[in-house]
């Protein structure tokens, strides 16, 4: 029986109105390296993102990403700018305030996400969403984030749970699934438009229907 539900933030309970690739190039030309905006795209980004999955700030990848081009952009203001179009273009998926406070009804909520803290936590600030779990743990704050873990250990701790009795959340194959999966947990791979579902998911479910089905799936785990 599942006694506690852990999510995944980002394209799981909120995506962005814009594409990552646009946010990315918006940010590059506010923070004052427009003439990058071809030679670092989002594969790129995400690579430098990997590597710095437990920094403060997204200052480090943007160095990262900085270092093998004669630019004179200050990744601060580049990090800041990327900060500033990502947040405000988060949306919550249809439905998701509503099912995380019906499910505390029944389940400890927790949250896990990747990325730096302070990154992170404006997202949650411009959402309103400390409040909505019993638990909230960023991977900046932590010795890893997912895939390893060291992260889901986090997550069961501040859910007071054990893993053959938690459910996890979440859209990205390697870190949410199989991450939490390889530490014991149920898992429930959320699909968005053309996704495969992986292998080590116990349930699917649509991003759209999310609010609608993941109630049902939770109790048939």
């Amino acid at each position: 029986m599942i006694r506690a539900v852990g999510f995944d933030l980002d394209d799981t309970l909120a995506v962005p109105e814009r594409s990552r690739t646009r946010l990315l190039a918006d940010a590059l030309d506010a923070g004052g390296a427009p003439e990058l905006t071809g030679a670092v795209d989002r594969a790129a980004y995400l690579d430098a993102h990997a590597n710095h999955r437990t920094a403060d700030s997204r200052v480090p990848v943007f160095a990262e990403l900085l270092d093998p081009h004669d630019v004179e952009a200050d990744p601060v203001d580049l990090a800041d700018a990327y900060r500033e179009a990502v947040t405000t273009a988060l949306v919550p998926v249809p439905g998701v305030r509503e099912l995380v406070a019906d499910l505390r009804e029944t389940y400890r909520v927790g949250l896990l996400t990747n990325g730096p803290v302070r990154a992170q936590s404006a997202k949650l600030d411009y959402l309103g969403w400390w409040d909505a779990f019993d638990a909230v743990h960023i991977s900046g704050d932590l010795p890893a984030g997912k895939p390893d873990g060291r992260a889901f250990a986090a997550l069961l701790g501040g859910l007071e749970s054990d893993p053959a009795e938690t459910a996890f959340v979440g859209d990205h194959p390697a870190e949410d699934v199989r991450g939490a999966a390889a530490a014991g947990l149920r898992t429930v791979h959320v699909l968005g438009e053309n996704d495969d579902p992986a292998p080590e998911a116990d349930a699917t479910v649509a991003r759209e229907h999310l609010a609608r089905d993941l109630p049902g799936i939770l109790r048939n785990l």
